[in-house]
């Protein structure tokens, strides 16, 4: 079988692909995965070709704050979201997959699929397009709505018009398809839904369709690596927290800085920095032997030693801190970052999240000293998802929508 992955955004958008693209290539499929520039994943002995943006530099260039995307929508996300949804077309014609499986962003992937008559997978890391009673929008609130949270899903649902444009020339370039459309291409949508979340950290609502499959996180084998001396040496020294906060950019950096090495040091913890696109800056002065500084670290060489993981809340970091077995302390930034956070206090994972907007030594220090109560229940937690395998139940699905 053939299967074309696109997937757009971040590291944390990037990894799960990453992931279900070796457990499919392992059962024997032909795998292409479509991908952004600057992924921030290792796409190492994978067939991979671009999507022609990098979130990176958008992010870098740009920040994250709504005014500084609403200022930057015109002259530089319109087109490149025009570039990605026409590259994503051009790739799904030309690798003429049996399956198409893609993130919401790239919005012109069920177009794709229904133009040469396969069925397309909408993977949705973050659940936030399939409406709920149970919780509302993950984008919106993390506050129970009752009666409205369903409705709270329509601004997720509706945030494809604000590309109609663009999405409608990506379109234009495919092929009539192999039989008559009941909705225009434009608006076509997937055969199923596949959310690569762990029922540990969300359980299935009860009112979510057949065609939604809540699969377990998209973890993949992790290679027979071990830290470079110098990281290892560190992780030998003691306990220590780690502290990474990936892509976010917005703020303060050298203050965050400060505020993390103050916090764990009044919890008498050494840190792991990693700086990600600058989330975190760390002056001279405050570095020590209790202070290691990296741009980024493997996740799955690291956690499984840290006593806890100070994180925005992104969906992958949140799932590799609870697989690993470790709390959390998150800070969230944006977007559906509360929401992990929440999920992860719900849980017994972490403290109650700490906005980085409230970011200070002392509210941090009193998160992270609430952080050993949750150990066991982290421990037990982790035992747990490290015997999900998220990847397998998303092949066999793909397996079975291509030959139905």
């Amino acid at each position: 079988m053939k299967i074309m992955l696109l997937t757009a955004g971040s590291r944390g958008d990037v990894e799960p692909f990453f992931a279900l693209a070796r457990a499919a290539g392992s059962r024997g499929h032909q795998v292409r995965t479509a991908i952004p520039e600057n992924p921030g994943a290792d796409p190492a002995g994978l067939d991979t070709v671009s999507l022609h943006i990098d979130f990176a530099q958008l992010v870098g260039d740009r920040g994250v704050s709504p005014r500084a995307g609403a200022r930057a929508f015109r002259t530089v996300i319109r087109p490149a979201m025009a570039r990605l949804l026409s590259a994503a077309v051009e790739h799904i014609t030309a690798f003429a997959p049996d399956v198409v499986v893609y993130h919401p962003k790239v919005l012109s992937a069920p177009a794709a699929a229904r133009s040469l008559g396969i069925p397309s997978v909408l993977v949705e890391t973050v659940p936030s397009l399939t409406p709920t009673r149970e919780f509302p929008a993950p984008f919106i609130t993390t506050r129970n709505l009752g009666p409205l949270n369903r409705a709270s899903y329509r601004t997720s649902q509706l945030a494809a018009l604000m590309f109609r444009r663009e999405l409608g020339s990506a379109v234009h370039a495919l092929p009539p398809g192999a039989g008559p459309h009941t909705v225009p291409l434009w608006k076509a949508g997937p055969d199923a839904t596949a959310i690569p979340v762990s029922p540990q950290l969300l359980p299935r609502p009860a009112d979510w369709p057949a065609s939604v499959h809540l699969t377990g996180h998209w973890a993949a084998e992790p290679p027979a690596a071990k830290p470079d001396p110098e990281l290892e040496e560190f992780i030998n020294a003691g306990p220590f927290v780690y502290a990474g906060f990936g892509s976010m950019k917005a703020g303060d950096a050298a203050a965050r800085g400060e505020v993390i090495i103050a916090a764990a040091r009044n919890n008498d913890l050494r840190t792991l920095v990693a700086e990600g696109w600058g989330g975190i800056s760390v002056a001279p002065g405050l570095r020590g032997s209790d202070v290691l500084v990296r741009e980024s670290v493997a996740h799955h060489l690291v956690f499984p030693h840290a006593v806890a993981a100070i994180h925005h809340g992104g969906a992958g970091t949140a799932h590799a801190a609870a697989r690993a077995g470790i709390p959390s302390v998150v800070v969230p930034f944006i977007a559906d970052q509360p929401f992990w956070g929440h999920l992860l206090n719900r849980a017994g994972l972490a403290p109650k999240a700490v906005p980085y907007r409230a970011l200070t030594a002392a509210r941090l220090s009193r998160a992270l000293a609430q952080t050993p109560a949750l150990r066991g229940q982290a421990a037990e937690t982790g035992a747990r998802m490290r015997e999900e395998d998220g990847t397998a139940a998303a092949v066999a699905l793909l397996e079975t929508l291509a030959v139905s």
